[in-house]
This record gives structure tokens, sequence and C-alpha cells, in this order.
């Protein structure tokens, strides 16, 4: 059985950090193999060279233009990448906002998602509050969060927070100030196997 993890989430909550501090844990622990695959990562050059190439400004990640041209298409390079490593056996944590996915069920369904029945899927939403997460957002600095910071008021309606009855899989995770202890519940839930 190979493991498909979600870490989702609004900008700034601290996705990509979290997994990357439980990436070495889960691997020691289960002796399996593990990648994570970071949508940034991944597509950062890319949409820069597309978004440069069709509107001067390659680090625009939120204008009608990119979520209407690039977002769908790297999320769908991000996740058969995904379906990729786990036919290879690879245990995969994906790091995205996929806040659209997750509104729609789409996460916590097979069928879209492309996969086996034998590969667990576990969805993190890491939860900030606002204030918080656009304080994290203007400290660190990033050029692809300068359109989202000047149209705040714009990207705050895009923000949301999954109600537990209608999400019951998923995994929450409060990122407001994490002790080893919240991470140790994660990763014990994160280790255990589901369908």
């Amino acid at each position: 059985m190979t493991r498909l993890i979600f870490f989702c989430g609004h900008a700034g909550a601290g996705k990509t950090t979290l997994a990357k501090r439980l990436i070495r844990p889960l691997i020691a622990r289960s002796g399996e193999a593990f990648c994570l695959l970071d949508k940034d990562t991944l597509y950062g050059a890319y949409s820069a060279a597309v978004m440069g190439a069709l509107t001067g400004n390659p680090n625009d990640r939120d204008s009608p233009l990119y979520l209407e041209t690039l977002r769908e298409p790297e999320y769908a390079g991000l996740l058969e990448t995904a379906r990729e490593n786990l036919r290879l056996g690879v245990n995969v944590l994906v790091v995205g906002p996929l806040s659209r996915e997750l509104r729609e069920g789409l996460l916590f369904d097979r069928a879209w998602l492309g996969i086996d029945d034998d590969v667990g899927v576990h969805v993190v939403w890491v939860d900030l509050d606002e204030a918080q997460a656009k304080a994290r957002i203007v400290s660190r600095g990033n050029p692809n969060d300068a359109y989202k910071l000047e149209h705040w008021d714009e990207y705050r309606l895009r923000r949301f927070l999954p109600p537990a009855a209608a999400f019951p899989g998923l995994v929450r995770f409060d990122n407001t100030a994490p002790a080893p202890e919240d991470d140790e519940q994660l990763l014990q839930t994160l280790l255990a196997h589901t369908r």
C-alpha cells in the first residue's frame, strides 16, 4: 500500500514548511520511500516564463489570467507526477493550496484522483488565521505574492475554512504555534492506513 498525502491551505499557512518538517520522520518510522511534490517548486520557473511572456509580469500567480490559463494545467501535472510515483511504489506528499479541489470534494474522489484502491489518502488542511497568514506573506517577501497583497480584499474572498461536518476525512492542523506533540499526533495519523 502506498500513501498519498496532501498538504493544503491558503497562502502563508506554512504548508511547505510542515511537509518538509514531517517527511524525514515519515521515512524513518515507516521505512518507506517518500517524495515531496511542491507545486511552486515544480512549476514556478515555468509559470514565471509563461506569465512573463503573456503579461510582462513573471511573478503573477493570482490574476484572473493566471487562474484561467495556468492553474488547471499546473495541478494536472502535479497530480500526474504524484500518480507516476505511486505506481512506482513511492509515497507522495503533495503541497499546494488545492482549496477549490477540496471545496468540491475532489481530493476524496479516487476516480478523480486516478488512483488505485490500494493507495491510502490523507488530506491535511493547514490552518492559520488571515492576519497571521498575511503577516507571513509580507515577511517572506516572495514577489509571487505581490498581486495577492495588492488585491487582498479580492484574494481574501477565496479564503475559506472547510467545515468539519462537510469533510469528515479531513485532517485539520492548527499551524498558529505548533508544538512537538502536535507534529507527533499528525505523524501518527498519517502513518495509519486509510482508504
